[in-house]
C-alpha cells in the first residue's frame, strides 16, 4: 500500500478524513473562485477607463468565463490522471502570473486575453475540485458537493465587498497584484493536503451503481453528458443576467457600484444557503428532482426582477435570487456521479460545468448586447426566462425516462 492510498481495510466514503479533506476543498474553493468575479467588481472602472460600450466591457468577464469553461474540463481530465493536488499546484501557479500580467494591461483587448488565461486557472477550484471530493462520498454525497460548490459563491459574496473597497482607494491594478500574492500564499500549500488517493476497489464499487441508473434512461452516457451540456447552458444563460449585470444596473439606477457589489454579495450568500438546502435534498430526492426544483424557483425569482426599481426591492429579489438558484449547478455534479462513470469523474463532471461555463459566458455577453439595442435590461430579463423553460424540458425528459425504465426494470418477466 503506497502513502497516497486509503487504507484498504476501512471503507474511504463518508469517513473522517473524507469531511477533513471537504474542509481543506471549501477553503481552496473559496481562495481560488475569486478570479471569476473580480472582473464583475471592476467591470465599471475598466469600461470608464477604457472608454468602451457596455457590450466591450463586459469582454474580459466573457473571455474569463470561456477560459474557466476550457479549465473544467481540460483539468477535470488532469485530475482524473494525476491527482488534484497537481493540477491545484500548477493552475495556482498560472493564475498567480496570470494577474501579473493583467494588472498592466494597456488595453481592453489585453485585458480580455490575459482574463482567458485566469479564468482557465480559476476552473481547478470549481468542477475539478467537486468531482473530487464527490468521490470520497456515498450517502451523503449530495450535501458534500454543496459544501464543496458554496465555495464558489462564499468567494463571490466575500471577495467582491472586499474588492470594492479596495477599488475604490487603489484602483483595479492594485487589486490584481494583491491577488496575485493571496493566490501563491494560500492555495499551494492547502493543494498539497489532499494527495491521498482513492482504492481502487471502492472507484469499481461506484462504477456498478453509475452503470445501473444509466441503463433505466435509455440514454448512452455520451448522450446524457451532451443531454446535460444543453440543459448547463440553458440554466447558465438565465442565472448569469442578475449575476453579472447587478452591478452595471445598479450604476444606471444611480445607486453605485458600491451597492450593486454589496446585492451581488447577498446575492451569493443567498446561494451558499441554496446549495447546503440542495445538497441535503439531494441525499434524498436525487440529483434531477433537486435540480428541478431549482430551474423552477430561478425562474420565478427572475420574473420578480421586472418590477423591481427600488433599492429596497432590489436587495429582496436579489436575495430571492440567490436562494432559488444557488442549488443548481451543483445538482448537475451529484447527476453525473448518480449516472455516469465514476472513474471518468473529473472529466464528465468537468465537462458539464463547462457548459454551465459556457452558458455564463454567452448569456453576461447576450445580456450587454440586449441592453446596447434596446437601452434597458427589461428584455434581457425576459430572454433569460426563456432560455430557463429550455433547462427544465429537458431535465423533465430526463427524469420521465429514468422512472419509466426503473419500472420496467421492477416488472417480473
Amino acid at each position: 500500500m503506497t502513502p497516497e492510498h486509503a487504507p484498504p481495510d476501512t471503507s474511504p466514503f463518508d469517513s473522517r478524513y473524507s469531511w477533513a479533506r471537504l474542509g481543506i476543498t471549501l477553503l481552496i474553493a473559496v481562495m481560488g473562485n475569486v478570479g471569476m468575479w473580480a472582473i464583475i467588481v471592476i467591470m465599471p472602472e475598466v469600461g470608464a477607463e477604457f472608454g468602451v460600450s457596455r457590450a466591450e466591457a463586459t469582454l474580459p468577464y466573457t473571455t474569463t468565463m470561456i477560459g474557466f469553461a476550457l479549465g473544467n474540463m481540460v483539468i477535470g481530465r488532469a485530475v482524473d490522471r494525476w491527482g488534484v493536488t497537481t493540477a491545484l499546484s500548477g493552475a495556482a501557479l498560472l493564475i498567480a502570473v496570470s494577474y501579473g500580467v493583467a494588472a498592466f494591461s494597456p488595453t481592453i483587448m489585453v485585458l480580455s486575453l490575459v482574463q482567458l488565461a485566469i479564468g482557465f486557472g480559476t476552473a481547478s477550484c470549481f468542477g475539478p475540485l467537486i468531482a473530487d471530493i464527490s468521490l470520497w462520498f456515498d450517502r451523503r454525497r449530495g450535501i458534500a458537493v454543496g459544501i464543496a460548490a458554496s465555495g464558489n459563491y462564499l468567494s463571490g459574496a466575500i471577495w467582491p465587498v472586499l474588492l470594492g473597497w479596495l477599488a475604490e482607494d487603489a484602483g483595479w491594478r492594485w487589486i490584481y497584484m494583491v491577488l496575485a500574492v493571496l493566490t501563491v500564499v494560500m492555495i499551494l500549500p492547502l493543494a498539497q493536503l489532499l494527495r491521498r488517493r482513492l482504492p481502487l476497489d471502492a472507484t469499481a464499487q461506484a462504477e456498478a451503481k453509475s452503470a445501473s441508473r444509466a441503463r433505466s434512461t435509455g440514454f448512452s452516457p455520451s448522450q446524457l453528458s451532451w443531454m446535460l451540456g444543453l440543459a448547463g447552458i440553458a440554466c447558465c444563460v438565465a442565472m448569469s443576467m442578475p449575476q453579472v449585470h447587478i452591478v452595471a444596473l445598479c450604476v444606471d439606477m444611480g445607486f453605485g457600484a458600491t451597492v450593486g457589489a454589496e446585492m451581488l454579495s447577498l446575492m451569493l450568500l443567498g446561494g451558499v444557503v441554496s446549495r447546503i438546502l440542495s445538497g441535503l435534498l439531494a441525499d434524498r430526492l436525487g440529483g434531477v428532482r433537486t435540480l428541478l426544483i431549482g430551474s423552477a424557483l430561478q425562474g420565478i425569482a427572475l420574473f420578480l426582477y421586472l418590477p423591481a426599481g427600488g433599492l429596497v426591492s432590489l436587495y429582496l429579489v436579489s436575495l430571492v435570487f440567490g436562494l432559488s438558484q444557488g442549488g443548481i449547478v451543483p445538482s448537475y455534479a451529484v447527476i453525473v456521479r448518480e449516472y455516469l462513470p465514476a472513474r471518468e469523474a473529473g472529466a464528465r463532471v468537468g465537462f458539464v460545468m463547462m457548459m454551465t461555463i459556457l452558458g455564463m459566458a454567452l448569456g453576461g455577453w447576450m445580456s450587454g448586447w440586449i441592453y446596447d439595442v434596446t437601452g434597458s435590461y427589461q428584455w434581457a430579463f425576459l430572454n433569460g426566462i426563456a432560455w430557463n423553460g429550455l433547462n427544465i424540458a429537458i431535465m423533465v425528459v430526463i427524469l420521465l425516462r429514468g422512472q419509466r425504465g426503473q419500472g420496467m426494470r421492477a416488472v417480473p418477466a
